[in-house]
């Protein structure tokens, strides 16, 4: 049984995760949580509960029965359906609870009509949108985001069906199983895009860097480059074992006896598999590099390392946001 928060002289810090994060195993858990399609089946009194609880709990204030398993699933809950900064309740395709039942069904839609043109325009357009729709329901609230939003929108889409209206008409002839990659390669292309474009003002102007306290200490173009490079690979990553895998899978299945009697089970076959790999492989994708990076100064550019160095009790390591 989990123990009262009350009787803890040391009370749980829920202003960072609950497990630590400088382990593959501590971020795992992590986004388990916040991943966990069951978040969606919670309505909307219980979420704005366990907001309370944790409101209150920031203040001081908390049920003398409140456990620390209770405080800590009231912080997941929260979290996963308000914004951390303006309090709003998310739209609730845009969660990251809803990342799993929204790209198996996109998935399989993509996989199961790859070969039709206009089979590919609408399954890419509609891709790229959800992933707007999770860029816009995860924005920061700048001004400018809703531009660089629209405009890494049509670049994405743009990108994503040229590679695979592009590829499709090169592999016709090509073994079926070369075809039916072709929409993982432009998946791949459309976060190359996106995911740049969206943060090109860290590109342009750094990326903040913060101490272990938070404060921040400058900005770095370098340590941008190689956050936003993580993004894309840990994006890249969530997709590649449903993009490729599937394909193989059904390589063998269409030549079954029973897969030949039921041709109109590819649809469901391959939303079904999808659903259970990107169980696994959301979370793992984002627990493949920390959400606050550290950064060696030394390795930071010479006038930023110098600056950072010339402060009262300089850091040797610092930290980014790197993002999802």
């Amino acid at each position: 049984m989990s123990e009262l928060v009350k009787a803890l002289v040391l009370k749980p810090d829920i202003s960072r995760p609950r497990w630590e994060q400088t382990t593959f195993e501590g971020r795992l858990r992590h986004f388990l949580t916040i991943t966990n399609p069951l978040n969606l089946l919670v309505g909307d009194k219980q979420l704005s509960d366990y907001k309370n609880v944790v409101d209150n709990y920031k203040k001081g204030i908390f049920c003398e029965d409140l456990t620390v398993n209770g405080l800590w699933k009231a912080k997941h809950m929260a979290e996963s359906a308000f914004h951390p900064s303006t309090g709003e309740k998310m739209l609730i395709i845009g969660r990251m609870s809803a990342q799993v039942p929204m790209n198996m069904a996109i998935t399989g839609g993509m996989l199961t009509f790859y070969k039709s043109p206009a089979a590919v325009i609408f399954w890419q357009w509609l891709n790229q949108s959800f992933n707007a729709v999770v860029n816009y329901t995860n924005r920061s609230g700048d001004a400018g985001s809703m531009t660089q939003l629209l405009t890494s929108y049509c670049a994405a889409t743009g990108g994503a069906l040229g590679a695979a209206l592009g590829l499709n008409a090169v592999v016709k002839s090509a073994p079926p199983l070369v075809g039916r990659l072709v929409p993982f390669v432009a998946v791949c292309v459309a976060n190359s895009i996106n995911i740049p474009m969206m943060r090109r003002q860290e590109l342009t102007e750094g990326i903040t860097l913060f101490d272990a306290d938070g404060n921040e200490l400058g900005k770095s173009k370098q340590v941008a480059r190689s956050a936003i490079m993580q993004v894309v690979v840990s994006r890249i990553g969530m997709a590649a074992p449903t993009f490729v895998c599937i394909p193989v899978a059904m390589n063998s299945i269409v030549k079954t006896e029973w897969y030949k009697k039921r041709p109109h089970m590819a649809g469901p076959i391959q939303v079904l598999l999808a659903g259970l790999i990107l169980l696994v492989s959301t979370p793992v994708g984002c627990a493949l590099f920390p959400q606050m990076t550290p950064v060696n100064v030394s390795t930071l550019e010479p006038a930023l390392a110098e600056q950072i160095r010339s402060r009262p009790n300089a850091p040797q390591v610092v930290f980014c946001n790197k993002g999802l």
